[in-house]
């Protein structure tokens, strides 16, 4: 009956549009508008169902992109900031090598591979030692500053008394005036400035100074410390050199050698005299 009823309507329509061509097209638009919104929404969902799996797949894909990226930025963060330390590392050994060539008492360039930054005590390890003619009592010194002094040494690596430590004591003078001083070590990675003469001084903050030769260990005009608090007699200042943010440093000769110990005189024997006779 669907068929009868199909080909029935079919041969209306084939008979309208020979005979009345105007009623025929007024038909059709009639139903191409009930058809069209109907076969719009079926494209629709059919290019849904088509496009799906390339959907899918492209949210794979650049979710898998997205982590490649992250990876590759990761990476590159980490060659920039090796990069980085090894442009430092190369800064600071090319101002110690300049140091050597303008110091006549230069001993060896080394590396400093320890300092106890988190003990009241402060000492730093050197990769050089007896084999390399470092010996007890050399100063130790960077570019910017003193660090320190060579108390204990083996064959391959030193210790280093750091003029930070309480123990550590350096002849100093002012460099403005000329104010000889005592710097001594605080523990806390500061230092104590304290005046060497009777009468009272004053220090300013920005007060800089300079090692003074007095003591023969430490040559002179290695720059040491500059006040950051005022202070009659006694003022609060900061290393030129920080041991905790160096690389390398510098063993030097002491400033005056130790001098050799005077010969112990041979008892001369008298001549004998002419027996009498």
């Amino acid at each position: 009956m669907a068929a009868v009823g199909g080909a029935a309507i079919g041969a209306a329509l084939l008979l309208l549009s020979t005979f009345n061509p105007t009623a025929f097209a007024a038909v059709r638009g009639f139903f191409a508008e009930i058809t069209t919104p109907i076969a719009s929404a079926f494209a629709w969902v059919r290019g849904g169902i088509a496009g799906a799996p390339e959907g899918v797949s492209g949210y794979v894909n650049a979710r898998a992109e997205n982590e490649r990226l992250k990876k590759q930025l990761a990476d590159n963060e980490t060659l920039v900031a090796r990069a980085r330390t090894l442009n430092q590392e190369n800064r600071r050994l090319r101002e110690m090598l300049q140091l050597r060539d303008v110091t006549t008492d230069a001993v060896v360039i080394a590396r400093l591979v320890a300092s106890s930054a988190s003990s009241t005590r402060r000492y730093a390890t050197l990769n050089a030692g007896n084999w390399q003619h470092v010996k007890p009592g050399m100063p130790v010194r960077e570019a910017s500053g003193l660090i320190g002094q060579i108390i204990e040494t083996s064959p391959n690596t030193s210790r280093v008394l750091l003029i930070v430590d309480p123990e550590s004591i350096v002849p100093v003078r002012r460099t403005s005036d000329g104010l000889p001083a005592i710097a001594t070590g605080r523990g806390d990675g500061l230092m104590d400035i304290r005046s060497a003469s009777i009468a009272t001084m004053i220090f300013q903050p920005g007060d800089t100074f300079v090692t003074s030769g007095t003591g023969g260990i430490f040559s002179p005009n290695i720059p040491v410390a500059r006040v950051i608090r005022a202070g009659r007699d006694v003022a609060v200042a900061e290393p030129s050199a920080n041991p905790d943010a160096l690389d390398f440093a510098l063993v030097q000769q002491s400033f005056l050698p130790e001098l050799p110990p005077a010969p112990t005189p041979t008892p001369t024997s008298k001549p004998k005299g002419k027996a009498k006779p």
